[in-house]
C-alpha cells in the first residue's frame, strides 16, 4: 500500500501540473466574468455589480437588489446596454420615468418587494420587455400605457392593493403567457381578458372577484386557472370554464358558489380540480368526495339530462303567422260575440288560409295597409 507521505508528494505533484497546463492555456476553467461599476449617482455612491451572463445572447445584468436603497438617479450608467435590471428587496417609492425611457434594449424588469405605490407611464417605451414583477407593492392601478409592452410575456402583480386592471389589457398583451394578480382587491377582471389567446397561468386568488368574463372559451391555451379564496364575494363560474379545451388545473375551493356549471364535465385534459371550502348543492358532497372523475361523469350526466330536456321550439312561417295576427280584434271593435266582450273571433268568423292568400285578398298585406292605423289593418275586406 502507498503510504500518506508518497500520496501527499503525488497530489502536490498534480496540483502544479495543473496550474502549469492552466497558465500555458490548456485547460479551460468556465468562469462567468464579473465586472464591477461604482454607481456613484444611486443613494450617494453604493457599489453595484453589473454581470455580463450568457454571451450567446449577449445578457447584460444590472442587480441592485437588496442594497436598501430609497431612490434612484443613475445618469452615470449607459442603461440602453442593460436587458436585465434587479431592483428588488428595496425601499424605493418611485421610479423616475426618464430612467425607465432610457431602458430601450431591457427586457426583464423586477421590482417586487419595494414601497412603490405608482408605475411610471414611461413604462410603455420598453417595447422589448417581456418578464415584469411588481409585487409586494402598494399599487392600486397599472397605467394604461403598460399595453404598449406588445412583448409582455409575464405579468406578476401580487400583494398589492389594485382594484382593476386596465380595460384593454387582453387586447394589447397577445403575447402574454402568464397573469398573476393574486392578493389585491380586485373586483372584477376586465373582459378584454378573454382576448389572451396565449394565456397559460390564470392567478387571481385572494382577492373580491364577484363574476369572471363569460367569452373564456376563448383562452385556447390557458392551462391553470386559479380563483380560489375569493370568498362570498364569488358566487358564480361562466359556462364557458367549461369549454376551456388545454384546462389542466381548475381552483375554485373557497368560495360562496352552490352550483357548479353543468359544462365541467367537458373538461377532458383537468387533472386536478379543487372545490373544496364552497357550499355546494350540485353536485353534492358525496359525489365531490369520490373524486375528479366521479365529479366530471356526474357533471357530464347532469348535462346530457339537461339537454334532453330541453324542449323545441316550433317556429311558424309565412301565411299561417299573418293569419294569426289578423285574428285577433282591434281595440273598440265588435269581434261576433253575443256579449259585446272584446276577444277573439269566433270560429265561424274563420276565412280558409286559400281564401286569404288568393288575389282577391292580397291587399290585406300590402306595405301600405301594414303600416296604416290598426282600424284599417284589421277591417275585414270587401266582398
Amino acid at each position: 500500500m502507498m503510504g500518506y507521505e508518497q500520496m501527499n508528494q503525488m497530489t502536490m505533484t498534480t496540483t502544479a501540473m495543473m496550474k502549469n497546463y492552466n497558465k500555458k492555456g490548456l485547460i479551460n476553467t468556465p468562469q462567468k466574468k464579473m465586472t464591477r461599476r461604482s454607481v456613484s449617482a444611486i443613494d450617494g455612491g453604493a457599489a453595484a455589480t453589473a454581470k455580463e451572463g450568457d454571451r450567446r445572447q449577449n445578457i447584460k445584468t444590472l442587480d441592485l437588489s437588496g442594497m436598501s436603497l430609497a431612490s434612484l438617479s443613475a445618469s452615470s450608467i449607459n442603461l440602453a446596454s442593460i436587458s436585465k435590471l434587479d431592483l428588488s428587496n428595496n425601499n424605493i417609492q418611485k421610479i423616475p420615468e426618464s430612467l425607465v425611457a432610457r431602458m430601450l434594449n431591457l427586457w426583464a424588469l423586477d421590482l417586487q418587494s419595494n414601497q412603490l405605490k405608482t408605475l411610471p407611464n414611461s413604462i410603455g417605451c420598453l417595447s422589448k420587455l417581456k418578464f415584469l414583477n411588481v409585487s409586494g407593492n402598494y399599487l392600486q392601478s397599472l397605467p394604461k400605457t403598460i399595453e404598449d409592452c406588445r412583448s409582455l410575456e409575464e405579468l406578476n402583480a401580487n400583494f398589492n392593493e389594485l382594484t382593476r386592471l386596465p380595460d384593454a389589457i387582453g387586447f394589447e398583451l397577445t403575447n402574454l403567457t402568464k397573469l398573476s394578480v393574486n392578493s389585491n382587491k380586485l373586483v372584477l377582471l376586465p373582459n378584454s381578458v378573454s382576448y389572451l389567446t396565449s394565456l397559460r397561468v390564470l392567478d387571481a386568488r385572494l382577492n373580491r372577484l364577484s363574476s369572471l368574463p363569460e367569452d373564456l372559451e376563448n383562452l385556447v391555451n390557458l392551462q391553470v386557472l386559479n380563483v380560489s379564496q375569493n370568498f362570498q364575494h364569488l358566487t358564480t363560474l361562466p359556462y364557458s370554464v367549461g369549454l376551456l379545451i388545454s384546462l389542466v388545473e381548475l381552483d375554485v375551493s373557497y368560495n360562496g358558489m352552490t352550483v357548479l356549471p353543468d359544462s365541467l364535465g367537458c373538461l377532458r385534459r383537468i387533472q386536478k380540480l379543487s372545490v373544496e371550502g364552497n357550499p355546494l348543492i350540485s353536485p353534492p358532497f358525496e359525489v365531490v368526495e369520490q373524486g375528479l372523475e366521479a365529479l366530471k361523469q356526474y357533471m357530464s350526466e347532469k348535462m346530457t339530462e339537461s339537454y334532453k330536456k330541453t324542449p323545441t321550439k316550433k317556429k311558424s312561417w309565412g301565411i299561417g303567422k299573418l293569419v294569426k295576427y289578423g285574428l285577433s280584434s282591434s281595440p273598440g271593435r265588435s269581434t261576433g260575440r253575443e256579449d259585446g266582450k272584446e276577444g277573439f273571433i269566433n270560429v265561424s268568423d274563420y276565412r280558409q288560409i286559400d281564401g286569404i292568400a288568393s288575389p282577391r285578398h292580397v291587399s290585406l298585406f300590402n306595405p301600405r295597409r301594414l303600416l296604416s292605423p290598426l282600424s284599417a289593418y284589421f277591417s275585414p275586406p270587401r266582398y
